[in-house]
């Protein structure tokens, strides 16, 4: 398309970059047909496993109508950055992970507005054969991610087992003035998620662990949706807050507090720098063996951290 190779970047959009206040030159039609093809091919990318490139995809995607020169050379940097890192491939790891050093968040609800509330299960599922399953998700949330806007980004990753299989990342519907509210909101998208991930799974007959385990590093959320007597900080945030606690009422989820630099939900969630995600995004993308050699090839990362969600700190 343009005559050579891109250039090689060892991350899709440089770290803090705001696209949205870029004041170049707006592109002519040819351009702008170019920057609409390069931004389908991405999008196809990002289907069929390139979820590290996800964000700097969604960021960019906003402007395919009107793009600007700065828009083009951004997605010259992200094929740029596709080319460097070619093999990349998400591994399929079955074993199920090992979370017996997980606090213990046993809560009497009963006297909470929640009652004895349960998780609702298809009554039309097929018998579940073979061995069980559990469900893992990881969420981030990236506050004022969108300088003309002021919306915040939702990422989201799910595992079944130790494999990668739904990544999500998206600009949020509203406007959060604080990290408590966006972190709440990408909370109840993820659980929507949860909810329809753990039903598909129990229509193709696949046991399911009866509770998911999710983990944010948002200390002021987790304590908020898991003590039954913490109360609502931000009135706007009362819908996600009560479907939230709900959830974990109900014991079909449990919520745990994980450190940032250890939350793969980062990749998904904002522009970053090499040195900031590799320790997390390798064992996911770039390792083609067991995810527990790297702690004693490399001593990357520890025994349980990825694959085998980390130790919570409550």
């Amino acid at each position: 398309m343009f005559g050579c190779k891109p250039r090689e970047y060892t991350s899709p959009l440089e770290k803090g970059d705001h696209p949205e206040i870029d004041t170049s030159e707006e592109l002519d039609a040819d351009g702008i047909k170019r920057y609409q093809t390069m931004i389908g091919c991405l999008q196809w990318a990002v289907s069929l496993g390139r979820f590290d490139i996800q964000t700097a995809t969604m960021t960019m995607s906003r402007f395919r109508v009107a793009p600007r020169k700065g828009h083009l050379e951004r997605l010259k940097r992200i094929y740029g950055y596709l080319k460097k890192f070619s093999s990349a491939a998400i591994r399929v790891r079955t074993s199920q992970p090992d979370l017996d050093d997980l606090p213990n968040q046993e809560f009497d609800w009963c006297h909470t507005v929640y009652g004895q509330v349960e998780e609702l299960l298809p009554r039309d599922a097929p018998k579940p054969l073979g061995k069980m399953v559990t469900t893992v998700t990881y969420v981030d949330a990236n506050l004022y991610h969108d300088m003309l806007t002021g919306r915040s980004v939702t990422g989201i990753l799910h595992l079944c087992n130790g494999t990668l299989v739904e990544w999500y990342s998206r600009r949020q519907a509203t406007v959060e003035t604080a990290t408590f509210g966006s972190e709440f909101t990408a909370a109840r998208i993820a659980v929507d998620q949860i909810i329809d991930f753990r039903t598909t799974l129990r229509y193709l007959g696949v046991p399911v662990n009866n509770k998911n385990y999710m983990f944010g590093d948002n200390q002021a959320v987790v304590s908020n949706s898991t003590i039954p007597h913490s109360s609502l900080n931000k009135r706007h945030n009362a819908l996600a807050y009560h479907r939230f606690r709900e959830m974990i009422s109900a014991k079909i989820m449990g919520y745990y507090w994980i450190d940032g630099k250890r939350n793969p939900a980062d990749i998904v969630s904002k522009d970053w720098g090499d040195p900031q995600v590799w320790h997390l995004l390798k064992p996911l993308l770039f390792y083609s063996r067991d995810t527990l050699d790297l702690f004693e090839e490399e001593n990357i990362i520890p025994k349980n951290h990825i694959m085998t969600p980390p130790q919570a700190l409550s």
